[in-house]
C-alpha cells in the first residue's frame, strides 16, 4: 500500500499505529485507495465496507424495479444466514 500511495512504509505504519495523522487530503486518498468512504472507514460495525461500496456503486445506476429485486434477494439471504447461525 505504501508504494502504491507513494509514501514510505514507516509513514503508513506510523499512521496505522496512531503515532501520526495524515492530512485530510492524504486521508481521502487512502480511503479512495481502500475503496471506502470516509464514513465507512470509521464505521466499526461494517464487516466489508469496500465490498458494500462496490454493491452501492452498481445499485445506484439501476432502475427502482431492479433495486427492489436486490432488496428482496438481500432480505432472503439475510434470513437464510440468520437461520444458519441459529442452528
Amino acid at each position: 500500500m505504501s508504494l502504491d500511495l507513494g509514501y514510505s512504509k514507516s509513514y503508513i505504519q506510523s499512521i496505522s499505529s496512531g503515532r501520526s495523522l495524515p492530512s485530510m487530503s492524504e486521508f481521502l486518498y487512502i480511503c479512495e485507495y481502500l475503496g471506502v468512504t470516509p464514513k465507512d472507514f470509521f464505521d466499526t460495525e461494517l464487516k466489508e465496507p469496500a465490498i458494500l461500496q462496490q454493491l452501492y456503486k452498481i445499485a445506484e445506476n439501476l432502475p427502482a424495479e431492479d433495486i427492489e429485486i436486490l432488496i428482496t434477494v438481500a432480505r432472503r439471504l439475510s434470513k437464510n444466514n440468520a437461520q444458519k447461525t441459529a442452528t
